[in-house]
């Protein structure tokens, strides 16, 4: 036998209301997602409301980044996910997203070669010599 207290035959079976409703609810704001976009791109202005909420969104990032930058730090990559969200639905965004997280990429590599040049130099600084 468990230790568990025996429910009655009928728990479990018939959902609270609060669980019904709770249910009906992720239910809703589930199929209100699908298609979601599309819906308001059939819809002019929905579609005017909707990239001016993302452009005001993406814009307030990327400045509040640019902001940020000489400050100690994520100013870049904040300014990054504000092209990124501007990108979503401006064309031009997507293009400067590109080609500043290209740049970015490549500022990256060349600050770790760097890095590993500095590490070597020192190493062999540090190393005993042999003679």
């Amino acid at each position: 036998m468990s230790d568990e207290p025996q429910r009655p035959a009928s728990a479990g079976t018939t959902p609270s209301t609060a669980r019904r409703a709770g249910a009906a609810l992720g239910r809703a704001a589930g199929s209100a997602f699908v298609g979601g976009r599309e819906a308001i791109r059939r819809n002019p202005k929905a579609d005017k409301v909707y990239r001016t909420g993302v452009g005001v969104v993406g814009g307030t990032t990327v400045a509040l980044g640019v902001v940020m930058m000489p400050l100690p730090g994520p100013g870049a990559l904040i300014a990054l996910g504000g092209l990124g969200i501007l990108g979503s639905e401006f064309e031009g965004a997507q293009k400067v997203n590109r080609r500043a997280t290209k740049v970015v990429r490549k500022a990256a590599g060349a600050a770790k070669k760097a890095v590993d040049r500095r590490r070597q130099a020192r190493a062999a600084r540090e190393a005993p010599a042999t003679d």
